[in-house]
């Protein structure tokens, strides 16, 4: 994983919005027919549907998340959710900034 993918991840305002409604899933989104929202991450309708964007576009971001290390993915039944990398975004916090 490189610098450049965490950086690209992050110059997004929908990825970092994304990144700061999974810090606190209780507070931004409604419980779920399957998987917790803390335990296994939101539904990516669900995200999609408060960014008011398809889930084709929703699925490019998360692919950026994903990649950069910064979120989970995990796939229950026939949907996708996601949950923060808590230990890969503490790490990057003391990490990133170290070395400018």
């Amino acid at each position: 994983m490189q610098d450049v993918d965490i950086l690209k991840a992050l110059a997004n305002e929908r990825r970092f919005v994304i990144l700061e409604w999974l810090k606190e899933p209780r507070e931004h989104f409604l419980p779920q027919v399957d998987g917790d929202l803390e335990d296994d991450g939101v539904c990516a309708v669900l995200i999609a549907e408060k960014l008011g964007i398809t889930p084709a576009t929703l699925s490019e971001h998360m692919r950026i998340l994903v990649q950069a290390e910064l979120v989970h993915a995990k796939r229950i039944k026939q949907w996708i959710f996601y949950r923060r990398n808590e230990d890969r975004i503490a790490a990057l916090k003391q990490g990133l900034f170290a070395r400018i």
